[in-house]
């Protein structure tokens, strides 16, 4: 498993997922992205070769994956007014697209 690679399809999904609903804050949005990935991409690279190795279950990442929840700001949405209620549901589908890519990832 090739950790950039994973990163790289990591970084365009979540990007699509949010510049979709939110394409007038695309530059603003891509610096979120940019900034979550640098503060996760340590862990995540981490985590994933547990995960490979089979050192961690799919429902152990998932959970570690949500312990990074925290660290997603999101100041272009906040900024924009969207309700935490939503941010919340926004940082949650984030976490689902981290999960997806890195299990599709390891599946190939």
């Amino acid at each position: 498993m090739n950790t950039e690679i994973v990163i790289k399809e990591l970084k365009e999904a979540l990007l699509g997922l949010l510049e979709k609903k939110y394409s007038e804050l695309k530059p603003e949005i891509r610096e979120d992205i940019n900034d979550f990935l640098d503060k996760s991409k340590e862990k995540l690279e981490r985590w994933s070769l547990l995960l490979l190795e089979n050192a961690i279950t799919a429902k152990e990442f998932e959970w570690l994956l949500k312990s990074q929840k925290d660290i997603m700001l999101l100041k272009a949405l906040y900024s924009a007014g969207v309700s935490k209620i939503r941010l919340n549901t926004i940082k949650n589908s984030i976490i689902k697209t981290t999960f997806d890519v890195v299990l599709t990832s390891i599946i190939k």
